[in-house]
């Protein structure tokens, strides 16, 4: 992980929310979700009114609020994922406001397809936790493809 900037304190906070946010998801993805895996972690990097703005196409597209609707979010890529990792993840980091390019390598639950993608987030920091989330994905059509156990 690379942080390509002179942080304030402000900065190095948010960058540091997020990391441990994005170790959580890693581990609750691969231990299997909920039931499974402790969402506690996740939620004490989440502010109480967060909101994640997700692409409607997918199976687990919405809009999430809360810690609860991040679980409830997290709960849908849990059954459709079976794994994620992070094999880069760059940040630009100015104050609360964060832009997070994630590239990814996630193993489709339901079909044990591999996907090699990318999404970009731009991820909003208040007084230490996350209050918004919007990921934008570089191709979702391969998202659904590797989902679809008709590949198609």
């Amino acid at each position: 992980m690379t942080a390509e900037t002179t942080m304030n304190d402000e900065s190095r906070r948010s960058l540091e929310v997020l990391e441990r946010f994005y170790q959580a998801e890693a581990a609750y993805i691969g231990a299997g979700g909920p039931g499974k895996a402790d969402f506690g972690v996740m939620a004490d990097c989440l502010d109480p009114e967060v909101v994640m703005y997700q692409a409607d196409s997918l199976p687990y597209g919405g809009i999430w609020h809360g810690p609860s609707g991040i679980e409830g979010f997290m709960a849908g890529m849990s059954e459709a994922w079976e794994s994620l990792e992070f094999l880069e993840q760059r940040y630009v980091v100015d104050g609360g406001s964060v832009v997070v390019w994630n590239r990814g390598l996630l193993r489709a639950r339901a079909t044990g397809r591999e996907l090699e993608t990318a999404v970009m987030q731009l991820m909003t920091i208040k007084d230490g936790r996350i209050a918004e989330i919007r990921p934008f994905y570089l191709d979702t059509a391969a998202v659904l493809a590797a989902l679809r156990p008709d590949g198609a």
